[in-house]
Parts: C-alpha cells; structure tokens; sequence
C-alpha cells in the first residue's frame, strides 16, 4: 500500500467519524484527541459556543515520581485520560463525545478512552 493509499483511507475514516458525531451529537461537547510519536494530547471542545476549548490534558501534566518504573505509551494515554475526567468533574461535565479522527480505535486512543471512562465520564 502506498503512502497516497494509505492518506487517502486516513482521510477517508476522519471524514466518516465527523459525519458520525455531527448525526449522533445532542448539543454534547466533543472530545477530541491527537497522537504524535511522543505524545498524547486531548481536549474537551464546545462546538455550539464558537469551538472554544473547555479543557484540555496532555502528558506533560503528568508529574515522573523518583523510583518509579517506565511506564508505557498506553499507560500514560490511560493516566492522561484519568487527568482530563478529573478537570471535566471539575467542571461538571458528565457526557462528552469521543472525536478520535483519523485514528483507529485502538492502542493508545482505546487507552486514552478508557481512561476518561473509569474517571466517570460517559463517552
């Protein structure tokens, strides 16, 4: 498979997921996420106020503890999911929808997911 291939399906699954939220949406702010090789970043974003961003958490917030084991990408996405259900209670956000664009659902963005599911979050 090509690289052009593999652009266009990407493209292809982000266009089809936003359709997806704009059908299912119920005035529900978008839970949006982006996966570099390093990082994860999520952001909680209200799309009927002019898409201002309510909050955000990304894997710079999590504080490294002396003595504790490396942890892996999936883990941290999980922590860093538990980080963003924590500021959403905050401000008492119960139901978000999950916007993971051109990413499958899988590895870290699942992990990502679950994290702010456990948190309480419904997603």
């Amino acid at each position: 498979m090509t690289n052009k291939q593999k652009e266009q399906k990407r493209m292809r699954r982000a266009k089809r997921v936003r359709q997806k939220i704009k059908e299912t949406n119920q005035n529900l702010p978008r839970l949006s996420v982006f996966r570099s090789n390093r990082h994860i970043y999520a952001q909680v974003i209200d799309v009927y106020n002019g898409g201002k961003i309510i909050c955000s958490a990304n894997d710079f917030e999590l504080k490294d503890k002396k003595g504790e084991k490396t942890r892996t990408k999936s883990d941290i996405a999980f922590l860093v999911g538990e980080l963003l259900a924590d500021k959403m209670n905050k401000l008492n956000i119960k139901k978000a929808v999950f916007d993971r664009g051109f990413y499958k659902y899988h590895g870290r963005i699942k992990s990502l997911a679950e994290g702010v599911k456990k948190g309480g979050i419904k997603v």
